[in-house]
């Protein structure tokens, strides 16, 4: 079970509003922010597909590009226990420490891509 939408290879996770009495959210991953909201599961996807159609037509229109910029660079706040735990995991591997950290981070990135694609 997932609790997000897929279009396009753009994703969202779902919130429900008690007070609104309405299901939202938003497309994350680019560079603006889009909303979408309804009243059904069905009705949802349908606002989330055409939030994301809008987007990319708009987008093309401006000659802009829709995907959010990463440098590939930021802080990790890892704690001085796990910190440590991993430089010496990273020393017995002969690796430095920021090579045994995109190690991890590629394992998870194929393992939820696994997930993401799923019926795509």
């Amino acid at each position: 079970m997932t609790n997000y939408l897929k279009h396009k290879g753009y994703i969202r996770t779902v919130e429900y509003s008690a007070e609104d009495k309405c299901l939202y959210g938003k497309v994350i991953g680019i560079n603006d922010l889009v909303n979408y909201e309804a009243q059904s599961v069905e009705d949802l996807t349908n606002s989330f597909n055409e939030a994301v159609e809008d987007y990319l037509k708009t987008c093309k229109q401006l000659g802009k590009e829709p995907d959010k910029y990463f440098k590939g660079v930021f802080n990790v706040r890892a704690g001085s226990t796990r910190h440590r735990k991993l430089a010496i995991i990273a020393d017995k591997k002969k690796m430095k420490l920021n090579e045994l950290v995109n190690v991890a981070f590629d394992y998870l990135i194929k393992n939820e891509d696994e997930v993401l694609h799923e019926n795509d």
